[in-house]
């Protein structure tokens, strides 16, 4: 994928070949809105007439990317009204250019097409295909290992990391930590302050990817029958005969928001077990069942970063609020409506 500095390089020069008429011409360094940098802004003269171009760049151009950017360019639009908000991406495909169309934006990209439109200006190019994918795809950020450092700059998403302490708090190495904050940086979605400290800067955006690349599927899962009621007790049976022998545990799904958020009535209880789950059921007393057939499900994790950050709640431990976001999104039937739950009761971004 394109870096964003050479993204910036390539849309000042796309815009001065557009516009071969201008007079004038000037890019600007210093201008800023809402206390951040603008990505390019570019002044002009169009016969007697001066325009400004204010344009934010995205590294990718998906539409959730999009979205964000039109958060950005509104910021724009209300400070600085006599600015012509443009959007930019490597490549900005059909569903993307028609949300920049609705929100009254421009738009061009790397790959040809383009929307300009203001004054007695409009230039329109489309239909043109993507010249630069990426040959790295967003799901490698989100491999078991590399999860770990999302996962920890999620759960603490206002706080300012040195590299090292990322590395040993995500359990990876330093190399493996780097190589993972390298390409947050490329999708912009990390920054560094002064002291070289990273920052989590869009911890929605990269909530959102995760969630799109993962399914709480990808975890081993063993299902029992119960003969008692799905409710709080259970939950902490379950937790007596787990720590009785050295496991690790975390309530996921309904049974963890359950304890982080209020919620209807419990149907089952999700748990995360480090170990073979069957002398924890054995303990409990339980017998095995089909998945749609069993009221507890015990999840052996696909990797141990699914208890960094766990949460005690009434004495029961849960897993991590972005942990249980992700896991909630695609569980059936009201899996997404409760994740949405979750955020916006206890989440905040």
């Amino acid at each position: 994928m394109t870096k964003t500095g050479e993204i910036r390089r390539q849309v000042a020069q796309r815009l001065r070949e557009l516009f071969p008429k201008a007079k004038a011409w000037e890019e600007l360094s210093d201008l800023r809105i809402a206390g951040k940098p603008i990505d390019v802004a570019v002044k002009f003269r169009l016969g007697e007439v001066e325009r400004l171009l204010a344009v934010e760049v995205s590294p990718l151009g998906q539409p959730r990317h999009i979205r964000a950017v039109v958060t950005r360019l509104a910021e724009v639009r209300r400070e600085l009204p006599t600015a012509y908000p443009v959007a930019a991406a490597t490549y900005i495909g059909p569903q993307s250019a028609r949300i920049l169309k609705d929100n009254n934006l421009g738009y061009v990209d790397l790959s040809g097409n383009c929307y300009l439109a203001f004054d007695h200006v409009l230039i329109e190019k489309e239909g043109k295909r993507n010249v630069r994918p990426s040959t790295r795809p967003l799901r490698s950020l989100f491999a078991p290992r590399a999860t770990r450092v999302v996962r920890v700059l999620l759960t603490e998403p206002h706080r300012a990391w040195r590299l090292e302490e990322l590395a040993r708090a995500a359990e990876v190495s330093l190399g493996h930590s780097h190589n993972v904050i390298s390409r947050l940086e490329d999708l912009r979605w990390v920054e560094r302050d002064h002291a070289q400290r990273l920052h989590l800067g869009k911890p929605a955006d990269l909530l959102e990817a995760w969630r799109e690349s993962y399914t709480y599927r990808v975890n081993e899962i063993a299902s029992y029958f119960v003969t008692e009621r799905v409710n709080r007790r259970l939950m902490a049976d379950v937790a007596r005969a787990a720590s009785a022998d050295g496991r690790r545990y975390a309530f996921t799904l309904g049974a963890g928001l359950s304890l982080v958020a209020p919620q209807p009535r419990l149907s089952g209880l999700h748990c995360y077990l480090e170990g073979d789950p069957a002398p924890v059921a054995a303990a409990l007393e339980l017998r095995p069942a089909g998945q749609s057939d069993g009221a507890l499900h015990l999840l052996s994790p696909y990797d141990p970063g699914v208890f960094y950050g766990v949460l005690e709640k009434a004495g029961l431990k849960v897993v991590s609020l972005p942990q249980l976001y992700v896991d909630l999104v695609g569980h059936e039937p009201r899996g997404a409506e409760q994740a949405e739950h979750l955020r916006r009761e206890a989440m905040g971004y």
